[in-house]
C-alpha cells in the first residue's frame, strides 16, 4: 500500500456505538411531534454503519486547497480578521451567507484576538441581516462536516414566518421559491453595505 492510499475504514467501536441498531429504519415521529410546524411526518433512511477514520474534510489535510482560504468574488465583506461571503447560489430565504476568520484556523486552534472579534461581529451581521426588507430574525449555525476551516452560517428567517423556527429553516432555503436575481443582489448589498458601515470593506475583490 503506498503512503498516499487513503486508510481502510472500519466500524467506529465505542460504548455508544456497539448500542446503535445498524441497519435499521427508526421511528422518527418524534421529529414531526416536536416540529409539528414545519413537519407533517418524517421517514429515515436506514441508519448506515459509522465508519473511521472520517473522510478528511476539504482543505484538512492541505490547507493550500481550503476554498475559505483566498480571495472570492463571493466575499461581500470583510475586515482584516474575518469575512462574509454570500451569493454563489440562490435559494428561497431572504439571506444566507457564511462567517469565517480570513486565515486558516479550526475553532479549536483559532488565536484568542480573532475568537474575541467574532461576538461583535455576530452582533453586527445580525443587525445587517435583520436591515434586508422582510427579515424578522437572524439565524446562526455551525456544521463544520465539509470544511476544515472555521465557518457559521447566517440565515434570515421571514417575518411571520412560524414554520422556519428554530434550525428546520436551513432546510426552507432550498424549498422556498428561489429569489429573483436582482432581488438577491440587492439583499447581498444592502448586508454588505450595512457591515462596511461599521468598519471593514465592502464587495472587496469586485
Amino acid at each position: 500500500m503506498s503512503d498516499d492510499a487513503p486508510p481502510t475504514q472500519h466500524p467506529a467501536d465505542s460504548p455508544f456505538h456497539r448500542r446503535l441498531p445498524i441497519g435499521e429504519v427508526l421511528d422518527a415521529s418524534a421529529i414531526a411531534d416536536g416540529l409539528p410546524w414545519a413537519f407533517e411526518t418524517v421517514t429515515m433512511r436506514p441508519l448506515e454503519p459509522m465508519l473511521v477514520p472520517e473522510e478528511p474534510r476539504a482543505g484538512e489535510l492541505d490547507p493550500r486547497e481550503c476554498g475559505h482560504c483566498g480571495p472570492s468574488p463571493h466575499t461581500i465583506w470583510h475586515d482584516d480578521l474575518w469575512q462574509v461571503r454570500a451569493g454563489w447560489d440562490v435559494g428561497g430565504l431572504p439571506f444566507i451567507g457564511g462567517v469565517a476568520p480570513r486565515e486558516h484556523w479550526l475553532l479549536e486552534d483559532a488565536p484568542h484576538d480573532v475568537l474575541a472579534a467574532l461576538g461583535p461581529l455576530l452582533q453586527r451581521v445580525s443587525q445587517a441581516v435583520k436591515s434586508v426588507p422582510g427579515v424578522a430574525r437572524c439565524h446562526f449555525g455551525r456544521w463544520n462536516d465539509g470544511s476544515a476551516h472555521f465557518h457559521m452560517w447566517a440565515m434570515g428567517r421571514p417575518a411571520g414566518m412560524m414554520q422556519g423556527r428554530g434550525a428546520v429553516l436551513a432546510f426552507w432555503d432550498e424549498i422556498l421559491p428561489p429569489l429573483p436575481p436582482e432581488m438577491a443582489s440587492e439583499h447581498l448589498r444592502i448586508v454588505a453595505d450595512a457591515l462596511a458601515a461599521g468598519g471593514g470593506e465592502a464587495f472587496p475583490y469586485r
